[in-house]
C-alpha cells in the first residue's frame, strides 16, 4: 500500500466511527461542497465489523480501516491496543486532526499525548451535563427527559484524558418539547449534530498553525 501524499496546505482528517456514519457523511458532503474550510477527509476507521458507516463509504480516495476491539483482553488493555493501532494508522496517513463521529470506544494512552489538542468529539448533549462514562446514544436523551430539562442539543469538544471533559469548541441547542421521547428528541438534535461537526472541523482546521503532524 502506497503512503498517501502530503496534501500540502490541507489539514488531513481521520474520522472514527462505530455506527451508521451519518455525521461522517455530513463531513464528506461538506468537503465536496466546499464548506469544510482547510480540511480534507483522508481516511475513516471503524472499530467494529458490519458498520454501516463502512458500507456507505463510497468516496474515492478516502481510505477505510477496520480495527476491532480485542475482546480477549481486559477492558483497559483492549482500549489501549485499539488506541495504539489508531495512532499507527494516523502516522501512516499523515493525519493532522482526528474526529470522533459517533465513535463509542474511549481513546487511551499515547494517542492522547501525540494528538493533544487535535482530537475532537461530538456528544449529543449540552456538556458538561449528561456526559461521562456510559453516557451515549439513547441513554443521554433518556437522562435529559428524566431530569425535566427544557433544552438539549449537542457539543463538539476537544478530547482529553477524561470522558467528555475536554474544552468545548461549540454547542447547538434545541428545545425539549412536552411529549418528547428519546427518539423524537434524538431526531431533533441529529441535524444540529451535522451542522456543529462541520463547523467545528472547519474552525479547527482553519487554525492550521496549531496543527503539527505526528
Amino acid at each position: 500500500m502506497n503512503r498517501p501524499p502530503d496534501d500540502s496546505g490541507k489539514v488531513r482528517v481521520m474520522v472514527l466511527v462505530s455506527g451508521k456514519g451519518s455525521n461522517m457523511q455530513a463531513l464528506l458532503d461538506a468537503e465536496q461542497e466546499g464548506r469544510l474550510g482547510n480540511a480534507h477527509i483522508a481516511s475513516v476507521l471503524a472499530d467494529r465489523l458490519g458498520t454501516f458507516a463502512v458500507d456507505r463509504m463510497k468516496t474515492p480516495g478516502v481510505r477505510v480501516y477496520i480495527e476491532t476491539l480485542r475482546l480477549s483482553l481486559p477492558k483497559d488493555a483492549r482500549l489501549k491496543a485499539l488506541s495504539d493501532a489508531i495512532l499507527m494508522y494516523c502516522k501512516y496517513e499523515r493525519i493532522d486532526l482526528i474526529v470522533l463521529a459517533g465513535f463509542l470506544s474511549i481513546l487511551q494512552g499515547d494517542i492522547l499525548h501525540v494528538y493533544q489538542g487535535r482530537i475532537i468529539n461530538l456528544h449529543p448533549s449540552l456538556l458538561p451535563k449528561y456526559g461521562g462514562p456510559g453516557m451515549y446514544g439513547a441513554r443521554v436523551h433518556e437522562a435529559v427527559l428524566a431530569a425535566g430539562e427544557r433544552e438539549s442539543g449537542c457539543t463538539v469538544h476537544f478530547v482529553d484524558e477524561g470522558t467528555d471533559t475536554g474544552p468545548i469548541i461549540l454547542q447547538r441547542k434545541v428545545p425539549v418539547l412536552p411529549n418528547d421521547t428519546p427518539d423524537t428528541l434524538a431526531a431533533r438534535i441529529h441535524p444540529e449534530e451535522h451542522i456543529a461537526l462541520v463547523e467545528a472541523v472547519r474552525r479547527v482546521s482553519n487554525e492550521q498553525g496549531c496543527l503539527q503532524r505526528a
